[in-house]
């Protein structure tokens, strides 16, 4: 059985990898000239570790880049809104592990025969009997996974009805800062814009920064220096050791739910079925859990009926984050002062056991 993978990034990676290993011979096409990733940090999730556990590579990733969960979220003056109890995450949900997003990249690909991997393929038309066109030509397979993100080719060509990603309101800047003194991944909540930071294991800091913004907005590090100046620590001191050249900004957006993920023999996975706002963290969790998912679906050699089966698993579950994530987040991009204080007022008195409960649909997926 043959496999065409659209798109090579964890997704896709993650998909060829669990296809090899089952027998699949595999071809993946990747649009960029080298299989890497642009991007900085991940919090790699206990549901995504248990996903790469079926494929080897979990304990890897537990021993390179252990970490704790979220220590909770701050307000801008450094008060608590929310603490968590961390030692409970990890004996209630397991082990984080954190990641730069090209390390993680790099450690699929190594379970991917490198003669598979096709760089520097645009594709131009996904067709449901299993063709691709492409830079190179045609391809067919006996499965098409379409692994091609928020603006999938895949996707356009056989739901061409389906309405398209919503852009959320907000934009998004990611950096990687030199190492810094900073002691657990905390989020901080302002009027209509947030930074949150994680330390890496090698010492240096993620930073994600989201703020209201109107859809193709632009705004660099001077920005960001000046918009959380007066923020607390280690907050200013973030910014100003991170370079220019390292922020990455894109604009945020959600996919509307689809119909079926399924269409003849292919099947959509990650951003390209799900786009998620990163509130919960769990994008790349999800295509992870979608690749391992479909690999073991499709194993039987009955493509039709795995592909059913596939979309009964996955679909009610990552629709359901979609709308989890955006309700997680929805309070940090409130702008009116009144919301805000009562936001603020009111989540210190909350008991941990209901943030507890939002978490767990996320965390307690098991392959």
């Amino acid at each position: 059985m043959k496999a065409i993978i659209v798109g090579g990034g964890i997704g896709g990676l993650t998909a060829a990898a669990a296809l090899h290993q089952r027998g699949w011979e595999i071809e993946v096409l990747e649009r960029a000239p080298e299989f890497t990733e642009v991007g900085a940090g991940l919090a790699v999730q206990p549901n995504g570790l248990r996903a790469l556990d079926t494929l080897g590579l979990g304990d890897l990733l537990r021993s390179k880049g252990p970490a704790d969960p979220p220590a909770g979220i701050r307000r801008r003056n450094g008060h608590w809104l929310i603490r968590n109890d961390l030692d409970y995450l990890k004996r209630r949900f397991g082990q984080w592990a954190t990641v730069h997003r090209a390390d993680l990249i790099d450690l699929l690909r190594t379970a991917v025969p490198s003669a598979a991997l096709r760089p520097g393929t645009e594709v131009h038309q996904v067709r449901p009997d299993g063709t691709v066109i492409h830079s190179g030509g045609a391809s067919t397979a006996d499965l098409v996974v379409g692994a091609d993100g928020v603006h999938s080719i895949t996707r356009r060509s056989l739901w061409p009805h389906a309405r398209g990603p919503r852009y959320v309101g907000y934009t998004t800047w990611r950096l990687l800062t030199p190492p810094q003194p900073v002691e657990a991944s905390t989020e901080t909540w302002g009027a209509g814009e947030r930074f949150g930071h994680m330390p890496m294991p090698d010492g240096r800091v993620y930073c994600y920064i989201m703020a209201n913004a109107p859809q193709g907005s632009q705004g660099g590090l001077d920005d960001l220096r000046e918009r959380f100046a007066r923020w607390h620590d280690p907050i200013p001191a973030l910014l100003h050791a991170a370079r220019e050249d390292h922020v990455i900004q894109r604009d945020t957006y959600e996919m509307p739910d689809l119909s079926t993920y399924v269409a003849g023999k292919v099947a959509l996975l990650g951003d390209a079925a799900h786009a998620m706002t990163p509130n919960l963290g769990q994008g790349a969790c999800q295509a992870i859990e979608d690749a391992v998912t479909l690999a073991a679906a499709v194993d039987g050699g009955d493509v039709r009926a795995g592909l059913e089966a596939y979309d009964r698993a996955r679909r009610p579950r990552t629709q359901m984050i979609v709308r989890l994530s955006r309700q997680v987040g929805s309070a940090a991009h409130w702008t009116s002062s009144a919301l805000t204080a009562v936001r603020d007022a009111a989540l210190p008195l909350l008991p941990r056991s209901v943030f507890e409960r939002s978490l767990a649909p996320s965390y307690d997926w098991t392959p």
